[in-house]
């Protein structure tokens, strides 16, 4: 059985995401944001206190789009349905750049917009840094742009492990208010992502596991919380 651990709306949304467009059975552990400070317990699963972290056996990931890449293979690559391209198939490349670039290009200038933004103490914040990064976000956003104003998805003409790992970045660019920053195409793309049934079901997984285990089921990005 595969267990996530996983924090409101975190980037640990992506492998939740994947587990749901795949139908795998698993076990959903809620924590409280930011672990690492409010989860004590949690540094023997993941010393690095961070989300997600994936048990599957003796097998312990905690990097979000390794996880996507992970499950897509484990979820079957060449069936009906897989969220996987193949390493043979033309656009296994343009896949993987696709995959990562989610999370290096898109979400990491996210995280400044959030410390220096939001999570820092007052004296702390860099009003200047927050700024930067913002832009840095949306400009990264014009190869998405490019791509999806003449298809739907990203790679192989199809919904992949690729678009989950983009579509947490949007996800998360819509909960820190950059969302009518989004070109048309780019606010299209965004739209057919969370119509699909995976998302809507990762979104009612993590609300009700969260009230059930008593975790506020509001992502960090809204309450505010310091990290």
């Amino acid at each position: 059985m595969l267990t996530l651990y996983h924090c409101v709306s975190a980037r640990s949304f992506r492998p939740l995401w994947m587990l749901e467009e795949l139908r795998l059975p698993y076990v959903l552990k809620m924590l409280p944001f930011p672990p690492r400070f409010a989860a004590r317990d949690y540094l023997a699963v993941n010393p690095l206190g961070t989300v997600p972290a994936l048990l599957d056996g003796d097998l312990r990931m905690t990097e979000s789009a390794a996880i996507c890449q992970y499950l897509a293979f484990r979820g079957g690559s060449g069936k009906p349905g897989t969220l996987d391209v193949a390493g043979d198939e033309p656009a296994y490349g343009e896949y993987l750049n696709w995959l990562h670039f989610g999370e290096a290009s898109l979400t990491f200038p996210q995280t400044l917009v959030l410390r220096y933004g939001r999570f820092e103490p007052e004296q702390r914040r860099q009003p200047q840094v927050a700024e930067d990064y913002r832009r840095w976000f949306l400009a990264r956003l014009r190869g998405i742009d490019a791509v999806v104003a003449r298809q739907d998805y990203l790679c192989a003409q199809r919904f992949t492990a690729a678009d989950v790992s983009v579509g947490y970045a949007l996800m998360l660019g819509e909960l820190i208010g950059l969302e009518p920053e989004f070109s048309e195409p780019v606010r299209a793309y965004w739209e057919r992502l969370q119509a699909r049934e995976g998302y809507q079901r990762a979104l009612a997984a993590q609300e009700k596991a969260a009230i059930e285990q008593g975790v506020s089921p509001l992502p960090a990005t809204v309450t505010g919380i310091q990290g």
